[in-house]
């Protein structure tokens, strides 16, 4: 027979062990959940554009955004034109999140009676825990197509009506307050001005975000052309702006030298040069609708 302290001895060290394993299996089911936890980055751009740009940023399913774009003509007309400002171009454009990496748009420009069409498609988004991603990829295809009138003696069927903008945008999100995008392009376009221009123009488009506060952040975008025209007065597109959220709005105001407004227009076809003074102002303002309940609109980190 066990003497009693015996007894309680045995039942206490069964009891410990019990405990002790419950404890274990605890901590290796809190150490599995963490390591498949996974964080996105959001809010990488206050917007879908950077500047003229588009940014990696993606509306969610169910999310429709309106987007309202103005380029004034140039400041250097000085006063008789008011600064640019009794000249503008004007782009109106509706922007839908159709599933989670997937955006689709249209949009019209005063500038050549252009109409164009986007899909934007997310092929990785940069993350953290489980799988670690140094940055977020996304494709982005559009097709724009000019209105006008035909000139005399050219052929303008619709063909030669339309050009095309391939990218790959690459952004990192690097701290709370900066992020950097690169963005690859290729610009076809079906007619061009002269027989030896080339059909397919080459870029690489740079763009950055600063924040300076909560609701406010410093914008910069250039792009370069590797085999622009020599024998036309053509410049690389450069701009500097500052983003103002306000609730369900963003408001970018922004200095450019390309009046055009859409990719194939402000990437190849950007005729003033900033830094003699030959800049435009202009601003986007963008404002969401909840289409649907499940739809989500998160800027945070």
């Amino acid at each position: 027979m066990l003497q009693t302290s015996q007894l309680l001895i045995i039942l206490l060290f069964v009891s410990t062990h019990i405990f002790a394993q419950d404890d274990l299996m605890d901590l290796l089911e809190q150490e599995t959940q963490d390591s498949t936890a996974t964080i996105y980055t959001e809010g990488t751009f206050s917007s879908s554009r950077i500047i003229n740009g588009h940014s990696v940023e993606l509306r969610s399913p169910g999310v429709l955004e309106a987007l309202i774009s103005h380029r004034f003509g140039c400041v250097c007309n000085g006063i008789s034109e008011f600064f640019g400002l009794d000249d503008a171009n004007t782009r109106i454009a509706l922007e839908f999140g159709i599933a989670k990496n997937l955006n689709i748009g249209i949009g019209r420009s005063t500038l050549d009676k252009q109409f164009d069409g986007f899909i934007k498609y997310r092929l990785f988004r940069q993350q953290q825990g489980y799988r670690n991603i140094p940055l977020t990829a996304v494709f982005f295809t559009s097709m724009a197509v000019n209105s006008t009138e035909a000139p005399p003696d050219l052929d303008w069927d619709f063909a030669n009506r339309t050009n095309y903008t391939y990218q790959l945008l690459l952004a990192r999100k690097f701290s709370q307050n900066f992020s950097l995008q690169l963005n690859p392009t290729l610009v076809h376009k079906n007619l061009v001005e002269k027989p030896q221009d080339d059909n397919d123009r080459f870029a690489l488009g740079i763009g950055a975000r600063h924040k300076v506060t909560k609701r406010m952040a410093l914008t910069l975008e250039y792009y370069y052309n590797f085999n622009q025209p020599d024998d036309q007065d053509l410049y690389n597109s450069f701009s500097v702006g500052v983003d103002i959220e306000t609730g369900g709005h963003v408001f970018q105001l922004h200095l450019t030298n390309s009046r055009a407004i859409i990719e194939n227009g402000f990437i190849t076809e950007t005729t003033d040069d900033f830094f003699d003074g030959e800049m435009h102002i202009g601003f986007n303002i963008s404002r969401v609708f909840n289409i649907s309940k499940k739809s989500q609109t998160s800027e945070s980190w």
